[in-house]
């Protein structure tokens, strides 16, 4: 893949904000990750990254993952009444799903067993370095604010780069579900994809806390509907289930003033990790999961 400019502040704080900040992150005292367990519960069992993990969305229970109590997983398991393992993580891959991601962590799958009744699954943008693309794109912003800068950038060989990596990251996904599917046969699982980030209608908003270039947006919005859509295509080929969460968040993007967005800008204002959701991001999204699964029923 095309070699990536050097990350300026704002791509430095992407790149390693979901990582690496999150270590002053308080933990609830009380906490754990996983829900109360009431009688025959459910066994549901979360995977994933950052978006899954909800970074600096009070209130943080895992420093190492930067995971929250109020991420998308932890409120679809108190809506069933759910007992919840979270094992989703800032920064992870499709790799750190059968390897550890850091001292401390195991493998994400260790997590499953033949009794887990359902899955989520949150994964593949870190596989095609999104945040470092986001960052580089923040550096080339100034030196042609109103043009596509990152797209040239990207696309200037005549080959999108972008694209190529999604492309590459399918099998990845699909041999992280083919895993699922070995160590717990029984379960319902959701891929669950990405909100919408950026403006539905390409229309950007450059600013100080949004460092993008105006021809940009669009193409970014492009790249992001490209990962959903490998995701969606891999969910479908895995026989899983997929859940849209990029439909209901339109209008709620990065460049919506505080209030209506869900999704926070390059500097946050609302408590979350650049350009993640905000608390009201991972309710949107964990609203998306409930409708897309039944209760107890037939799996898959």
């Amino acid at each position: 893949m095309r070699r990536l400019l050097p990350a300026s502040r704002a791509g430095r704080a992407l790149a390693l904000g979901a990582t690496l900040l999150c270590a002053g992150a308080a933990l609830a005292p009380a906490e754990a990750s996983s829900a109360s367990v009431s009688l025959r519960t459910e066994d549901h069992v979360a995977l994933g990254d950052s978006y899954a993990a909800a970074p600096f969305v009070p209130t943080q229970v895992d420093a190492v993952c930067a995971r929250s109590n109020q991420n998308y997983p932890s409120l679809v398991a108190r809506s069933r009444s759910a007992s919840l393992m979270d094992v989703s993580c800032a920064g992870a891959t499709t790799e750190d799903m059968t390897a550890p991601q850091a001292a401390g962590t195991a493998p994400q799958l260790d997590a499953l067993d033949r009794g887990t009744y359902l899955v989520t699954l949150t994964i593949g943008g870190n596989d095609i370095g999104f945040s470092t693309v986001l960052g580089t794109c923040a550096q080339l912003t100034p030196g042609n604010p109103p043009g596509a800068p990152c797209r040239t950038y990207f696309t200037g060989t005549g080959t999108d780069w972008i694209t190529e990596a999604i492309v590459q990251t399918g099998p990845k996904v699909a041999h992280v579900l083919r895993g699922i599917h070995r160590r717990a046969p029984h379960a319902r699982v959701a891929v669950v994809g990405y909100p919408d980030l950026f403006p539905d209608n390409g229309v950007g908003c450059t600013s100080k806390s949004v460092p993008l270039a105006a021809g940009d947006f669009a193409w970014l919005r492009d790249k992001e509907q490209e990962l959903n859509g490998m995701l969606a295509r891999e969910a479908r080929r895995a026989r899983v289930t997929y859940v849209n969460t990029y439909a209901p968040t339109v209008g709620h993007d990065l460049c919506k003033p505080t209030g209506e967005r869900w999704i926070e800008t390059f500097a946050p204002e609302t408590p979350a990790a650049p350009v993640h959701p905000n608390a009201t991001g991972e309710s949107a999204m964990a609203d998306a999961v409930e409708r897309a699964l039944p209760r107890r029923g037939p799996h898959h």
